[in-house]
């Protein structure tokens, strides 16, 4: 009786809220992460639907140096793109002295992506195990519409937090400049506040998605 009872209540807060409106199914584990994962899937459907559909254009000029330089400070708080995303992401944190709690020495991130703990220390052969991922990689929105960007638009890309999160190094690099349809976080329960979140900044800057990448998109979104 108590199951029914429970399924019962779970039917109702389903239709109260809407499946894909439940902010369970964003935020992490950890919760402090959810602090970067304000993306709605019920809005990423809508979206989608309105993304263009294109093919992929030549990667030919591409290079990291035409979204600026790395971490600028574009927000002018004093700290570097890189630093604000730490500060964000992990818990815990220890700030360099004289530095106005800016540059992270060391925390505890919740990766998003294998949903494993890493304890980040700062250094020449420590800081790589956390990296700041776009989630939408430089390359991949270079064929998708970046290239006809103005500098500063295509600096402001780089470093919007919309686009940024800290993740495990290793999964980083495996991930490089793929899409949605070559690529998806190992830890299939974070799958849908990725998708969302990566539709939000395709929308956000009327970048385009091949069929393949929308194909995958709604694969994920079909099971939020």
């Amino acid at each position: 009786m108590r199951a029914r009872a429970g399924m019962a209540a779970l039917a109702i807060a389903m239709m109260v809220t809407g499946c894909g409106d439940l902010e369970a199914s964003l935020a992490p584990d950890s919760g402090k992460a959810g602090k970067a994962d304000t993306a709605d899937v019920g809005e990423a459907r809508k979206k989608l639907k309105d993304l263009v559909v294109k093919g992929r254009a030549p990667k030919t000029g591409f290079d990291r140096d035409e979204f600026g330089p790395a971490w600028a400070d574009v927000d002018h708080n004093g700290c570097d793109t890189r630093n604000d995303i730490l500060k964000r992401d992990l818990r815990e944190e220890k700030f360099k002295a004289g530095t106005h709690d800016c540059v992270v020495l060391t925390g505890v991130l919740d990766d998003p992506y294998s949903g494993k703990r890493i304890d980040f220390r700062r250094g020449q052969d420590t800081s790589s195990e956390v990296q700041i991922d776009h989630l939408i990689p430089l390359s991949d929105a270079w064929q998708k519409g970046a290239q006809k960007w103005t500098e500063s638009k295509r600096k402001e890309f780089a470093n919007d937090p919309l686009n940024l999160l800290a993740v495990d190094g290793p999964l980083n690099g495996q991930k490089s400049d793929s899409d949605a349809a070559t690529w998806l976080p190992p830890r299939k329960s974070y799958r849908c506040a990725y998708i969302a979140r990566q539709i939000d900044v395709k929308a956000k800057y009327e970048l385009w998605v091949t069929s393949g990448e929308k194909d995958a998109m709604e694969r994920v979104l079909s099971a939020c």
